[in-house]
């Protein structure tokens, strides 16, 4: 049986570790041990588990102190950790979710609770880990972005049936967090419109029993679905404490679980958690989606890079084959350029670039591809377009970018000009997409230096582009 996820499990007593692996690999997960603080902690930094099992009592040290250690470490602090007692202390418990205790269970641990438990981080996990490896990657290149300092309020919506209890409630948590905290009723919540998109609420707690049995983890499994609030955390507010009505909540994709007993204290703590880990989440999310954007686009132009640029000549190149209509690429380089950079410095060349791509994106159709492949090279990809008008839009761009001088910031003014080699895609020479691009480039860069030896300023078709 193909394993789901790595747990490491650690407990200073082998009988447990032992019953613990067992129950895990039935699950089909693989277990990994370790019985004290010190291997626990290297076999993290070595093993990269997808969650711990950490037990609060250990030999060597706390399992508080392991789990600092575990959160102050970027390698570890994202893994998901459940700490385990056998006693009912209840500031051992609160100590635990201050340190940054995704959840903290007491033996004896029903089985049904402890594997939906183990079910929910691990999908949780999964859909984060990939983007953790992007975001490290990106940080080798120096695209990551650092961490806000500074947090803003989150929102905290409570979805309840009665609005004397949700009344309550607020007014308790409201004394334990600066957060903003909301009231939607059932018959509200997926009507709310005061929530734009990606703006809803960042922690909902919903009670499970409302009107109907389970009819909040149906509200829930809604919201799951949305774009607004699919990536939101959801507490549910469970009545019944039996472990399959507990195992039914985790499994819909709720993030923990309460009951309306809980202190407010541990209440706030638990919600802040999920905002903390919720936060986390958003802001690698985001760091990704910036370092591809960057990855594929020209720092100083805006325009798409080379990389870019040519893997999007692959994708046109097979649309162009799918549906038979060709498309014209262009391989266009600014007049004399080093002139322009001798002569009046490389803040002048800058500036000279900008606008030239301005200039270019300007005049072609956003379905058209622009990048800058070299220092002052540009290649241009035309969709569906013969090769009558792809001559006549390489003139244009010629005519755009000579018509009006470049004007510096001291004033000064800079004629320049673009030579370009165009090709169309029906050249003889390709056989798939890829070598067709490789051969079209080619041939447009072999038409350009025919436009520089000519006397620049004008445009050459390739030969076999008739």
């Amino acid at each position: 049986m193909a394993m789901s996820g790595k747990v490491l499990i650690v407990d200073d007593v082998s009988t447990n570790r032992i019953v613990f692996k067992v129950k895990l690999a039935a699950a089909g997960y693989e277990a990994i041990l370790a019985a004290d603080g010190a291997s626990g902690l290297k076999t993290a930094m070595v093993q990269r588990p997808d969650l711990i099992l950490l037990d609060l009592n250990l030999p060597d040290m706390s399992g508080i102190d392991v789990l600092l250690r575990l959160r102050s470490n970027p390698i570890t602090r994202r893994i998901p950790v459940i700490m385990f007692s056998a006693g009912r202390d209840g500031a051992a418990r609160m100590a635990a979710l201050q340190a940054g205790a995704d959840d903290f269970l007491t033996k004896p641990i029903d089985d049904q609770t402890l594997l939906a438990r183990l079910r929910s981080f691990m999908r949780a996990h999964s859909a984060i880990a990939s983007l953790s490896d992007r975001d490290a990657a990106f940080g080798l290149l120096g695209m990551s972005e650092p961490q806000e300092q500074f947090e803003r309020p989150g929102v905290i919506a409570l979805v309840m049936a009665r609005p004397d209890v949700a009344l309550l409630l607020r007014r308790d948590l409201s004394a334990q967090t600066t957060d903003q905290i909301v009231i939607l009723g059932p018959d509200q919540v997926l009507q709310d419109g005061r929530f734009a998109k990606n703006a809803a609420p960042d922690v909902y707690l919903i009670e499970a029993d409302m009107d109907s049995s389970f009819s909040g983890l149906r509200i829930m499994s809604e919201l799951r679905s949305r774009t607004g609030s699919r990536h939101a955390a959801f507490c549910v507010l469970n009545q019944a404490q039996d472990a399959a009505s507990s195992a039914i909540a985790f499994d819909l994709g709720a993030n923990d679980q309460v009951d309306p007993s809980m202190n407010v204290n541990e209440l706030a703590l638990r919600l802040k958690t999920l905002l903390r880990r919720k936060r986390d989440d958003d802001r690698l999310r985001a760091s990704v989606q910036d370092g591809l954007r960057l990855a594929m686009i020209d720092p100083l132009t805006g325009l798409h890079n080379r990389r870019y640029g040519l893997a999007q000549m692959g994708v046109i190149a097979e649309r162009s084959a799918q549906d038979g209509m060709p498309f014209a690429v262009m391989v266009a380089d600014l007049d004399r350029f080093k002139t322009v950079n001798d002569t009046w410095g490389h803040a002048a060349g800058d500036a000279v670039l900008i606008e030239v791509a301005a200039r270019l994106t300007a005049n072609l159709r956003d379905a058209d591809l622009v990048a800058r492949i070299g220092g002052e090279e540009f290649l241009i990809a035309l969709p569906h377009t013969e090769i009558d008008d792809a001559r006549q839009v390489a003139d244009r761009l010629c005519h755009a970018i000579e018509s009006q001088p470049v004007v510096l910031e001291n004033g000064a003014t800079l004629p320049v000009t673009i030579s370009i080699g165009l090709a169309l895609s029906t050249d003889p020479g390709a056989t798939n997409a890829a070598d067709r691009v490789s051969y079209l480039v080619n041939a447009a860069d072999q038409a350009l230096l025919a436009s520089k030896s000519a006397g620049r300023n004008m445009v050459t078709t390739s030969r076999n582009a008739a």
